[in-house]
């Protein structure tokens, strides 16, 4: 029960730093934010393991603070690249 409410207030944390530093103005609701920043984790877990592998034994492992505020970042490019494109 409160690992789901650490990664709510974590996505919200992680969400609301990835908005502030993406440049320009991003809109988005508070439950937005939360599912941007669980998200934004979970992309940066993904860019961890692609630049330093881990051994076959080891467990996935959430990305730090900073690689989750890159991975919502990188999500908020890619879902602004594709808005403007339809």
């Amino acid at each position: 029960m409160f690992h789901i409410l650490r990664m709510i207030i974590v996505g919200l944390i992680v969400g609301i730093l990835a908005r502030y530093f993406y440049p320009g103005a991003v809109h988005l609701t508070w439950l937005w934010s939360i599912g941007l920043g669980i998200a934004g984790s979970f992309v940066g877990g993904l860019l961890h393991r692609a630049i330093s592998p881990s051994s076959a034994n080891e467990p996935i492992h959430p990305a730090g603070l900073v690689l989750s505020i890159i991975g919502a970042m990188l999500l908020i490019f890619i879902f602004r690249g594709v808005l403007h494109m339809i």
